[in-house]
């Protein structure tokens, strides 16, 4: 059971309207990072665990999200209606309001609709909890960029705190990772991984592009320096490997040899 009650979390006091921020807004709104997305996303996933505490802050975070959605609505009609009149016209003439009149629509900032591909949901608990952190940083890096395009102070305001309840819905989905001792340990599932899952190719080569940290080296990691040469001894006796070795010994950007013309009678 769903109750709405105008009781907003965050007050919405726009003072300087401006018709043009408020398409920007949009992005929130309807947009793959926006509120909705993620309040569908987090009520869907709430039933793919068992576990009845993370399904219940699922649910308290994906209505919460609701709740964030009707304060980017407000802002938005009032960054529209309380525009005097040579404001509106001059933003509607230019902005995405010139069609669908004041207040929010299901698009984002350029018009395009939401998607319910924008969901992002995959069945178990510890994919969707990651995917979650994920999604929380994308909306967080929106809302610091919405924050620098406004000196409305009643805008800044709330986004500050939209954009607050951003990291404090990560900090809830790490401790649910770290409770089920998933938040350092990549594995889940049922994968039994081969002996390639400590190894680090440095494919990327050449002048300060060699750098060396804890994603690379040990204990954590066997560095392999020379990717192409491991391969070959990774391969030799196998079959086929005459053919990488073949390959393998080209130099980049060599031009091969053409293959001999066969002679006409």
């Amino acid at each position: 059971m769903f109750l709405h009650r105008p009781i907003l979390q965050t007050e919405v006091n726009v003072r300087n309207p401006d018709p043009t921020f408020a398409e920007k807004l949009l992005e929130q709104y309807g947009g793959g990072t926006g509120e909705l997305t993620a309040a569908l996303t987090y009520w869907t996933q709430s039933f793919h665990t068992e576990d009845a505490g993370i399904r219940d802050m699922l649910q308290d975070i994906g209505t919460e999200e609701f709740t964030h959605l009707e304060v980017i609505a407000l802002l938005i009609e009032q960054h529209t209606r309380k525009a005097n009149q040579e404001a509106q016209d001059r933003a509607f003439r230019s902005t995405l309001f010139a069609l669908r009149g004041p207040g929010p629509h299901l698009v984002d900032s350029k018009g395009t609709f939401w998607d319910a591909r924008y969901v992002n949901e995959g069945g178990h608990v510890v994919r969707d909890l990651r995917a979650n952190v994920a999604a929380e940083a994308g909306a967080l890096a929106t809302y610091e960029a919405l924050l620098a395009l406004t000196d409305d102070e009643g805008s800044q305001k709330a986004l500050r705190f939209l954009a607050t309840r951003e990291v404090a819905h990560t900090k809830m989905f790490m401790e649910a990772l770290n409770s089920v001792n998933k938040l350092s340990d990549p594995l889940f599932g049922d994968l039994q991984p081969d002996n390639s899952v400590n190894v680090y190719f440095n494919l990327s080569s050449g002048p300060g592009a060699d750098l060396r940290g804890p994603w690379n080296s040990e204990p954590a990691f066997q560095y392999v320096a020379d990717p192409l040469q491991h391969e070959q001894q990774e391969h030799a006796g196998r079959p086929g490997s005459n053919e990488m070795e073949i390959i393998g010994n080209e130099r980049p950007g060599a031009a091969r040899e053409p293959a001999p013309r066969r002679s006409t009678p």
